[in-house]
């Protein structure tokens, strides 16, 4: 057994060291020994069912899938960005008619709702289609005027892939979020070598069996499964760029692995997002949409909403909403088993386990420190921890030096803080040591506030929803981590750009030479002067 950390693919100390995350022992892996090879079982975070069993590759099986990555990465770049997008476009339309399926595989190694991982799969699909649509466009070679200088030359731009790129996924959105670094290394023409998490390699490997489906020439994607030590062959393997998704901690040490070979990487390490209510706000959507974004996913969303500030004149109306709609929350297995809300109400679970029992410590011990430091729960509280879930849990009159406020809770939690004007509410927002998303909610001051915050996703009377536009960036900032995927950023992030020029014809000015005439530095003075001299 190892301990995985928040949303890794990989564990938390990953590179052959204990692995230690929140002082508990991972139960949804488990180690098998089938003859020489190591194996472990996935299992159904709700009832502890197992799934089905995955080798443990070694540094040495991912070097020799990185190495038949190679011969297929430079087939797959032949074929030229139309003869890419008409087999991912094949494999599009095979994730369409086979989504119920893939969802049913969702929801019981992740543990989350039928409809809700209906929707995960419909959000791979949309991004998938966007990349494999958008590749030529976005990555064609370009001209670029060549300036003064360089008038007697062309000049043009273009993108090329890099060559195999490996991708570590992780277990909350165990489709979508890979694919957001899948789907565009793919259209960018790489060949693609993916290591999802230990909780969930059955979603792994539907994907890429799925791929060769449409894709069996080559192999083009591939799986490789197991714990961190894995993870570290495959940052160690040569590959020619690597993404991760996960905790801080593990990046750390996924970049640190990267730099021995300077291996270029895209670090997603998640947020602790905070939600800004607004005096002019409307209230009812801004509760629903907080309690929405806090609760959802069972709050295991790096981007969901864990912080929520709110001005002074609203904030008893706002904490009023935002109690009575958590108080109907209810989670549950997707049988319903284990279905209750806060108040013991039953019925069908709006969210489902926690997907890590690793998890449920830290969730924990933010409530109980909250609470020991003057902070109420008004909704659920330290109890609503009971393994496999939790329920939602509302807390006000948090100090903000409490782990609640300053770290990653990865729960149905929402810390919320009345402020006494919007400026407070900006810096209490940009506070800390993330910034991956936000939303603010206000009628007349929306875009204003958006335009303060530090966080590198905003949504304005919503939250979320850039993640849904396939055109726009997804990625943060500080401890969130650096780089792109998604829309054209996301498809340059996995090319790597070559700039040509060529001469077209001779000039009097002769500056590279150095049989460089007296005359020419007089020249180039003049030339200044003339074109940048003006203010």
């Amino acid at each position: 057994m190892t301990a995985v950390s928040k949303g890794s693919g990989s564990t938390a100390q990953p590179f052959n060291s204990p692995a230690q995350s929140s002082g508990s022992t991972a139960q949804s892996s488990g180690s098998i020994e089938a003859g020489d090879r190591q194996r472990f079982e996935s299992l159904n975070p709700a009832t502890g069912e197992p799934l089905a069993s995955f080798d443990v590759h070694t540094a040495e099986d991912v070097a020799a899938a990185v190495e038949r990555a190679r011969t297929a990465a430079a087939w797959w770049a032949e074929l030229g960005t139309s003869g890419r997008r008409a087999r991912l476009t094949a494999w599009r339309a095979q994730l369409v008619q086979r989504t119920d399926e893939l969802a049913e595989l969702i929801s019981r190694e992740n543990g989350k709702p039928h409809d809700d991982a209906v929707v995960e799969v419909v959000l791979a699909i949309a991004h998938l289609a966007w990349a494999a649509r958008n590749a030529g466009k976005v990555l064609r070679r370009r001209r670029v005027n060549p300036g003064l200088l360089a008038i007697n030359h062309s000049a043009t731009l273009e993108y090329l892939p890099f060559g195999v790129v490996g991708v570590i996924g992780p277990w909350n959105y165990p489709l979508h979020t890979p694919m957001g670094s899948i789907s565009y290394a793919l259209a960018a023409g790489n060949a693609v070598v993916f290591k999802p998490s230990e909780y969930t390699p059955a979603v792994g490997r539907w994907l890429v069996d799925s791929f060769a489906q449409v894709v069996g020439e080559q192999p083009v994607l591939q799986l490789v499964t197991g714990f961190g030590a894995t993870g570290a062959g495959l940052c160690e393997a040569g590959v020619d760029k690597l993404a991760f998704t996960g905790s801080a901690a593990t990046g750390r040490l996924v970049m640190a692995s990267c730099a021995r070979s300077l291996t270029p990487c895209v670090i997603e390490c998640g947020g602790k997002d905070a939600l800004i209510v607004a005096a002019d706000a409307d209230l009812e959507r801004a509760a629903e949409q907080a309690v929405w974004g806090a609760m959802f996913n069972g709050g295991q969303t790096c981007a969901g909403v864990e912080r929520v500030y709110v001005e002074a004149p609203v904030y008893d109306e706002f904490i009023a909403r935002v109690t009575e709609q958590a108080a109907g929350i209810r989670t549950g297995g997707p049988d319903g088993q284990g279905s209750q809300g806060p108040h013991g109400s039953q019925g069908v679970p709006h969210y489902g386990a926690i997907t890590m029992p690793g998890q449920l410590e830290i969730i924990s011990r933010h409530i109980r420190e909250a609470i020991a430091h003057g902070g109420r729960a008004l909704v659920g509280g330290l109890d609503s921890v009971r393994g496999p879930y939790v329920e939602p849990v509302v807390l006000v009159d948090v100090p903000p030096d409490q782990p609640a406020v300053t770290e990653e809770t990865f729960g149905p939690t929402m810390v919320i803080s009345k402020v006494a004007n919007l400026d407070e509410a900006v810096e209490a927002a940009n506070s800390g040591d993330y910034g991956l998303g936000a939303s603010v909610f206000s009628r007349g001051q929306g875009r204003q506030l958006a335009d303060r915050l530090t966080a590198g996703m905003v949504s304005v009377n919503s939250v979320l929803t850039y993640a849904s536009v396939p055109g726009l960036p997804w990625g943060g900032s500080g401890h969130s981590g650096f780089g792109r995927i998604h829309g054209p950023d996301g498809l340059r992030e996995f090319a790597r750009s070559r700039a040509v020029t060529s001469q077209l014809f001779d000039i009097p000015l002769k500056l590279a030479t150095f049989a460089r005439p007296d005359a020419s530095i007089g020249q180039l003075r003049q030339l200044a002067r003339l074109r940048w001299g003006r203010r």
